[in-house]
């Protein structure tokens, strides 16, 4: 008995109707990805009922419209947590709702508080480049040959609530790096800072490229997760690409740290491959549709990958026995058509599969801590502090 909790890391339905206080009221990532490529290629999605879940807020995806009869439940869901970032998304989903915001901070330089860049360099022996908010890849061009140069670390922000360090492999070896990260990681908990991302990256003047080092140190959670109340009810709780970064661990009996989409997406398979006999849960993010074409603006590209994670999804739901679930969502958007580079304020959708049912309308959800009391109740048990189950 398998419960598959699948995110599309940044794959919104349509602004939210706070969008507007973040400045993201018109955003809509799927419409907008499917108008500008002329029509969707998303078979398996559509099958399952994306489109029957974007009906719901009254927007017909070109490519991947309603079906009348889909194999999966759908709906869609708002965040009540304030924020749009990985970490307040994904927690929400495993029922950790947040009141009080994450700090973002100011993109101008200085972005960071002066106490805070003296503690990290004094921490790390090194002074810092950037200190402001920018494309990591940008910054990297930017910055890159003075890094080399110097040897001080690039530290920028974005409009997420991030403190990342870039640095060179062959001027601060990655395990450096960690350990930088780590130390702010400490000090940056003091600002209520959601994510500490180490960015190591090779390569020369005009032609640097990011490795797959990335790593996120996230804050610290209170409260029970997801993955706190299945382990203790003796459930095999698993981890797949950065959920173990963002949850620290905390929960979780197996965590592969596999790196990009198509690493990520054979993981899951080949453990969906071995058959148990035992209650197991699995959460997986693919989190190339964000990093690596919302964030850079390009919609085609952010397209292909979902294609490429719609056949997956089509083996994915082979490879289930009939006790089983799948269940297939996003934390936020990334609209690559809109301004600027930055997440966008979105709901989610909502696709919830199981051999032999679908068709049932879950409507808008309120939370997407649904996700989490419903993956319980799916297990057998009741009790979860947040959410509304499904059924």
């Amino acid at each position: 008995m398998r419960a598959v909790l699948l995110v599309i890391d940044s794959f919104g339905i349509g602004y939210l109707p706070d969008a507007g206080k973040y400045g993201d009221e018109g955003s809509n990532t799927a419409l907008h990805i499917c108008q500008t490529v002329g029509g969707a290629q998303w078979a398996a999605l559509k099958k399952m009922g994306l489109g029957n879940a974007s009906m719901l807020l009254g927007n017909e995806l070109p490519g991947c419209e309603a079906v009348p009869s889909p194999v999966a439940d759908f709906g869609v869901m708002r965040e009540k947590s304030p924020g749009k970032d990985t970490t307040t998304g994904h927690w929400e989903i495993a029922g950790l709702e947040l009141t009080k915001p994450f700090t973002v901070f100011p993109p101008e330089y200085p972005s960071f508080p002066e106490k805070l860049t003296n503690d990290f360099t004094k921490a790390v022996g090194r002074g810092i480049l950037g200190n402001k908010a920018a494309s990591g890849t940008a910054i990297i061009e930017e910055l890159g040959k003075e890094h080399m140069e110097t040897g001080k670390p690039i530290v920028y922000t974005s409009g997420d609530s991030v403190f990342q360090i870039a640095a060179h492999e062959d001027v601060i070896p990655v395990d450096e790096l960690y350990r930088m990260c780590s130390a702010a990681r400490d000090l940056c908990d003091e600002y209520q800072v959601g994510r500490v991302i180490a960015r190591p990256f090779v390569g020369t003047p005009g032609n640097f490229t990011r490795t797959g080092g990335r790593r996120d140190f996230s804050i610290a959670y209170n409260g029970v997760s997801l993955f706190d109340f299945l382990k203790e009810r003796g459930v095999n709780t698993v981890g797949v690409g950065k959920i173990g970064d963002i949850f620290g661990e905390r929960g979780i009996n197996d965590s592969y740290h596999d790196k990009g989409n198509p690493a990520c997406m054979e993981r899951t398979e080949t453990l969906l491959k071995e058959k148990t006999e035992n209650k197991e849960f699995i959460f997986i993010n693919y989190v190339d549709t964000d990093m690596n074409y919302g964030h850079r603006r390009d919609p085609q590209g952010y397209h292909d990958a979902v294609k490429a994670v719609d056949e997956h999804l089509s083996r994915v739901m082979d490879l289930l026995g009939n006790d089983d679930l799948l269940i297939v969502t996003a934390d936020h958007g990334c609209d690559p058509t809109f301004k600027g580079t930055d997440h966008t304020r979105e709901h989610v959708p909502l696709l919830h599969y199981t051999k032999g049912g679908g068709g049932t309308s879950f409507g808008v959800r309120e939370q997407f801590s649904d996700v989490a009391a419903s993956i319980t109740r799916f297990f057998g048990f009741e009790g979860f502090p947040a959410g509304k189950p499904f059924f």
